[in-house]
């Protein structure tokens, strides 16, 4: 047997790592999936319409970790990540997958919206004002889709309960002859044929303070509606950033709806709200177990300094 002699092994050997060192050039990396992320979609100047983080979502949990926002750690990772030009999400609208959510571009170059993106909404909805929606890329559970104006019926039951809070916070009897609201939209949660009321209703109770009312209301065991969660705060002028009481009767420091989802997939719809601060906007969301509402996410992001 011709034995093989030294420098005939070290070629071998050489060739061999050639060979490998050449396939793992030749191996693409394996690119990582963006994590699960849900969106406020929010209407700005001009009809524009943004994208603004809410929270990531880890084995159907709403997260926002260290509490700060997702895009404040490492902004150039998430801007790669999820704002691409033609990234595409579902928007939800109902609860339900109702179009595509298109970036155009990221907005990290602006001095008070460094985390948002404008995008273009595809959706037969006419989102405007203080009808919102989200974007997301979770698979979408089977929502309702329903969505609406509340019935004439609906709102005055409701109202008088939402007159009877305000008279129970010590509100005026004249103060309540004008009672103002930002949003009553009526949802059905968990696609039972029943649906729940989501409201933001507030007083003028005098030329420098209001009265503000957010609520979930849901029919009882009498079929009639009831409060699930409620949240009442009387703000004064010296307590306003900016000096001026009105800018609430537009919406800041207010509690709206953005949308429903069902983030952990129990067949109940979460419900996404958003207040407006002076200095940037802050996320509620809030689930339902064993038939009682509760806040379950609290999350925000920083804009810029008033």
């Amino acid at each position: 047997m011709k034995k093989i002699t030294i420098p005939v092994l070290f070629v071998l050997a050489f060739s061999l790592f050639s060979l490998s060192i050449n396939a793992q050039k030749n191996v693409k990396p394996v690119k990582s999936k963006p994590k699960q992320i849900v969106f406020a979609i929010l209407n700005y100047n001009e009809g524009r319409k943004v994208l603004e983080p809410i929270a990531l979502v880890e084995n159907g949990k709403l997260i926002d970790k260290d509490g700060e926002n997702v895009a404040t750690k490492e902004p150039s990772n998430f801007f790669a990540a999820y704002y691409k030009p033609s990234a595409t999400y579902d928007v939800v609208f109902g609860g339900k997958i109702a179009g595509k959510a298109v970036v155009e571009k990221d907005a990290k170059s602006t001095e008070c919206s460094p985390n948002m993106a404008g995008a273009t909404v595809q959706i037969k909805a006419n989102l405007k004002g203080n009808v919102m929606a989200l974007a997301t890329n979770v698979d979408v559970k089977k929502g309702s889709g329903i969505r609406r104006l509340p019935t004439t019926a609906e709102r005055t039951e409701v109202e008088k309960l939402v007159r009877a809070e305000f008279t129970k916070e010590k509100v005026s009897a004249s103060a309540l002859k004008s009672l103002n609201y930002l949003n009553l939209t009526a949802l059905d949660v968990n696609n039972d044929g029943k649906v729940e009321l989501v409201g933001t209703y507030f007083t003028k109770t005098s030329a420098s303070s209001r009265s503000l009312f957010f609520f979930i209301a849901e029919k009882n065991a009498g079929g009639k509606f009831a409060f699930g969660h409620k949240e009442f705060e009387s703000i004064k002028k010296d307590e306003v950033m900016s000096g001026e009481i009105t800018a609430l009767d537009g919406g800041t420091y207010q509690e709206l709806l953005i949308d429903v989802l069902d983030v952990d997939g129990d067949g109940s719809s979460e419900i996404f709200t958003i207040t407006q601060a002076f200095e940037g906007n802050n996320f509620s969301v809030y689930s339902r177990n064993d038939g009682k509402w509760s806040r379950s996410f609290e999350g925000g992001n920083y804009h810029c300094g008033y």
